[in-house]
C-alpha cells in the first residue's frame, strides 16, 4: 500500500519545494521508489512550443533523479505567479478536484511513498470561481497528515504557532516542523525554533541550511511521517 504525506509552509516562499525535493532525493537514494505530486503551480516559463513547464516538479525530479513523468507531477501549470485561483481565472483551466484526485491515485497506484507539495500557505485558494477549492480540501480528500516548512529566521514565531493553530482548530493533522534556511550557533534562529517547539508542541524534524544537498534525517525515520494512502 502507498503511503503519502502533505507538505505545507507558513506561507509562500519558505523553500517547500526545495526540501520536498531533499525529501523525496533522501527516499529514492534508500530505494524507496518515491513520487512527487502538487495540484497546481504557478509561475512557470514556456517551451519553444508555447507549452508551459512545471518548474517546481522539473526541479524535484533534476534535484532526487526519479524517473516519474512530469506530465504525471502535476495536472495544473499556470504562467503567471499568482494564486492558482487567480491565475486559472485569467488563464483559463480552473482546478477541478475529480482531476486531481485522479493523478494522486495514478502515484499511489504507481509509486510508494508520495509527497505532496502545497501551493502557497495552508490558505491557499486553488479555485474561486467555477467551485470553491481550498488547499486544504485537498489534505481532507486525501485524508493527509503534512510536514510544515518554515523559516528559522525573524518572524517565524508568529507565523509558525498561527498556521499551526489554525491546522489543529480545523483537524490538519501536523507530523512536524522543518526549518529552513538555518544557521548553525545563530542565537536567534536557535530560540526561534526553541519557543517553535514549545508552543505549537510539534517536534523539530530537520534544520535545514541554504543549499544543502541532503537531508540530515535517517530515510526509515523520515519514511515514519508517510501514512498510508486511503483509497476512497
Amino acid at each position: 500500500m502507498s503511503k503519502a504525506v502533505f507538505i505545507t509552509g507558513t506561507g509562500t516562499d519558505m523553500g517547500k519545494t526545495y526540501l520536498s525535493g531533499l525529501i523525496v532525493k533522501k527516499l529514492a537514494q534508500a530505494g524507496k521508489n518515491p513520487a512527487y505530486y502538487k495540484a497546481a503551480m504557478s509561475g512557470n516559463d514556456r517551451r519553444a512550443d508555447g507549452s508551459l513547464i512545471p518548474s517546481d516538479a522539473l526541479f524535484v525530479k533534476e534535484m532526487s533523479g526519479i524517473s516519474q513523468s512530469l506530465d504525471d507531477m502535476c495536472p495544473y501549470v499556470y504562467e503567471n505567479a499568482w494564486s492558482p485561483h487567480l491565475a486559472s481565472r485569467v488563464e483559463g483551466n480552473p482546478v477541478d478536484l475529480d482531476v486531481v484526485r485522479r493523478g494522486f491515485l495514478k502515484a499511489a497506484n504507481d509509486y510508494e511513498y508520495i509527497t505532496m507539495e502545497g501551493s502557497g500557505g495552508i490558505l491557499c485558494p486553488l479555485c474561486f470561481d467555477e467551485r470553491k477549492i481550498q488547499l486544504e480540501d485537498v489534505i481532507r480528500e486525501f485524508e493527509l497528515s503534512s510536514i510544515l516548512v518554515a523559516d528559522a529566521g525573524l518572524g517565524t514565531i508568529n507565523s509558525v504557532v498561527l498556521t499551526a493553530e489554525y491546522m489543529k482548530v480545523h483537524s490538519l493533522p501536523i507530523k512536524g516542523i522543518i526549518f529552513n534556511h538555518y544557521h548553525p550557533g545563530n542565537i536567534m534562529e536557535e530560540d526561534n525554533i526553541a519557543m517553535c517547539q514549545y508552543m505549537t508542541g510539534l517536534p523539530v524534524i530537520a534544520k535545514v541550511q541554504d543549499n544543502a544537498k541532503d537531508l540530515d534525517i535517517d530515510a526509515d525515520v523520515l519514511a515514519e511521517f508517510y501514512d498510508e494512502v486511503k483509497i476512497k
